[in-house]
């Protein structure tokens, strides 16, 4: 594949035998972007775990200080219409909502959220739902007697971490607009959250490789074990 001539600017101002500082990643980040639209930020993990044990599965949410730069549609599955319409809920409603994504393949949001009332007329839909990671899920918080609560949260800028089964995670964590110490907060943040929820079992290095880069841009080593 022949590189462009920005790309080819970018990758010289990296040292790809270099683990950077998270601040260090995020200053240069910034500086590698090579399309010209707000890009986003993205930090891909490689874990030492195994996760075909039940014990070390790494899954949770967490709010970002600064948001992630997306902007979610969400959509509530609830018997509280009006307190999830307040709360900020692009769309509101109960079984006829479900209908309409059953029937008519309607997917015009981001994320479901639901009151627990109302799991049973999902479950129905575990197959149409699941595929597509929208589920709601009270580990995630997408399930809760507080609706408004759960809204706001997203909308402030909550987001879900989980590993795939090669023990990857990949998280979008800013956009190249964010300023350097918002980026940092950031990613800061991701990391004391994972190496919170560091399983027991795990000797050694928890997470093996980490790299920052944005959309289209080179990769850059990072350290979030510190």
């Amino acid at each position: 594949m022949k590189l462009s001539k920005n790309y080819k600017k970018a990758l010289e101002l990296v040292d790809s035998k270099k683990v950077y500082s998270i601040e260090e990643a995020c200053e240069l980040v910034k500086k590698t972007s090579t399309v010209k639209f707000d890009a986003t930020v993205d930090v891909s993990i490689h874990f030492n775990v195994d996760t075909t044990k039940a014990d070390q599965q790494i899954r949770g949410t967490l709010i970002l200080p600064h948001g992630n730069g997306k902007t979610k549609r969400i959509c509530a599955i609830t018997s509280k219409v009006e307190e999830a319409k307040n709360a900020g809920a692009d769309f509101a409603g109960g079984k006829e909502l479900l209908e309409k994504i059953q029937k008519e393949n309607w997917f015009d949001f981001d994320v479901i959220v639901a009151t627990p009332d109302m799991m049973g007329e999902l479950g129905k839909m575990g197959r149409v739902l699941g595929p597509k990671g929208l589920m709601p899920n009270p580990k995630t918080g997408t399930v809760s007697p507080d609706i408004a609560k759960a809204i706001h949260e997203i909308k402030l800028g909550k987001v879900e971490y989980r590993l795939d089964k090669d023990a990857n995670m990949a998280l979008t964590f800013g956009k190249v607009s964010f300023s350097t110490s918002d980026l940092v907060e950031n990613l800061r943040a991701l990391a004391t959250t994972l190496l919170k929820v560091r399983p027991a079992a795990v000797k050694g290095v928890y997470m093996k490789n980490a790299t920052v880069h944005t959309t289209m841009g080179p990769a850059l080593h990072v350290d979030l074990n510190a």
